[in-house]
């Protein structure tokens, strides 16, 4: 990249790239460069603020910048191999080997590569590579291996690391996405029995569109699995997996829910177990169905870690609520659990579907926030029916009960509980 498009770039940092593209540049400026690498620093501002922050730092078309880990959830991963590795972040292992055979950006591979004494960045993409072997040195890794190559290719070299990471792409050849694990690319389930001779562990990182349950069906020696959200949102399955001959029948599930505001220097500063709730699949089926007679005084709703991992019958075991009704992941009790995984809200009163009781219960609210849990309609469907418009200070929640009710919830939000971390 030439001069004059640095300065350009530096100069129309905050512009809008689509103003930019119809107004044009001067001749000595590549213009295509230019408007790819304002919206990358436009779009990492939130979601990378480090790499934002860093002078100098290229970034990769906006797919690859779409599809890449937060910094957020790169720190997460850190923290799960610190532990494992039970070294300081600060004292790399002596002789230690890591390997990330889908790099990518490299935001993962930045986290973790400094936990090692070698590191080797993998990517088929010669466009990332050579972003890398740039950006690298920028975020302290000046050491790094950077291989444009395959991660079949080099795990045939018959290398032994102590830790690999493989995010495999979830789009066909079409640009289509997928919705197996056997489909995406690298296909882990066929690379298992090596990726588990060639490593003391490997952590794997899944779309959270991904059948969970299909994964741990398909891949042998998963001894943990880490379903993260960011804000509310699941972002990644993660799944740890040994070449222990004790792996465990039923790996435990930790559902960590991050704030969307949470730094990696954050991160690195918070206890392992903070925000997590963990169970195992076998605790979640032995567990009983606890159901409500009666809607409390407050209802609850798990975080999207949570709801995906299917973590619903034991959350009556480990908190004192209950849950409205089998189909609906709603919960309620009598007072305000602090503790709970996830938004609370206070129930100022509720109502049948009845069209007379509705009409009262509504009374002159004509604009509400709405959600459905649990309930036959759409929210844009009940709406309608309701005639409500979108805004407004009032929330409604529709939902069934246990007895096949169907109720409309007005409700407060409680910001005290462990949601206001969402």
């Amino acid at each position: 990249m030439n001069t004059a498009t640095f300065d350009f770039i530096r100069q129309h940092a905050s512009d809008d790239v689509r103003q930019l593209a119809l107004h044009g540049a001067p001749a000595e400026v590549d213009l295509h460069i230019a408007l790819q690498q304002i919206e990358g620093r436009q779009l990492a501002a939130r979601k990378l603020p480090t790499c934002a922050a860093t002078d100098g730092l290229l970034f990769p078309p906006r797919l690859s910048l779409e599809q890449c880990s937060s910094e957020a959830t790169a720190a997460y991963k850190r923290r799960i191999i610190e532990r494992l590795l039970s070294v300081p972040s600060s004292e790399p292992r002596l002789s230690s080997l890591f390997i990330d055979l889908t790099a990518g950006f490299g935001i993962d591979f930045a986290a973790l590569a400094p936990l090692f004494s070698r590191s080797l960045y993998v990517d088929s993409n010669p466009i990332l590579c050579d972003l890398a072997r740039h950006n690298l040195p920028l975020l302290g890794l000046p050491a790094a291996d950077v291989r444009c190559s395959t991660a079949e290719a080099v795990l045939s070299e018959g290398f032994h690391a102590d830790l690999l990471f493989i995010d495999p792409a979830r789009r066909d050849a079409a640009g289509r996405k997928v919705a197996l694990i056997e489909d995406c690319t690298p296909d882990v389930c066929s690379l298992q029995a090596l990726l588990r001779a060639s490593a003391r562990f490997t952590l794997i990182k899944l779309s959270p569109m991904l059948d969970l349950s299909a994964a741990l069906r398909a891949l042998q020696g998963i001894t943990e699995v880490h379903v993260v959200s960011v804000g509310g949102e699941c972002k990644e399955l993660l799944l740890l997996m040994s070449p222990s001959a004790t792996v465990p029948a039923s790996p435990t599930i930790h559902c960590i829910d991050l704030s969307a505001t949470t730094s990696s220097s954050a991160m690195a500063l918070t206890p392992f177990s903070a925000d997590t709730f963990c169970f195992t699949r076998a605790e979640e089926a032995a567990a009983p169905l606890v159901l409500a007679d009666s809607i409390g005084a407050f209802v609850f709703e798990p975080n999207a870690s949570i709801l995906k991992a299917g973590a619903f019958r034991i959350l009556c075991q480990r908190y004192p609520v209950r849950k409205l009704s089998a189909d609906a992941h709603l919960y309620t009790a009598d007072v305000l659990v602090p503790d709970f995984p996830g938004r609370a809200w206070r129930v100022c009163a509720h109502s049948s579907f009845n069209k007379r009781e509705l009409r009262t219960f509504l009374g002159d609210t004509r604009a509400a926030e709405l959600s459905v849990r649990g309930f036959p309609l759409s929210v844009a469907a009940l709406r309608k029916q309701l005639h409500l418009s979108e805004g407004g200070q009032a929330h409604f929640i529709a939902t069934t009960l246990a007895d096949g009710q169907r109720r409309l919830l007005r409700v407060e939000r409680c910001l005290h509980t462990s949601d206001n971390l969402q």
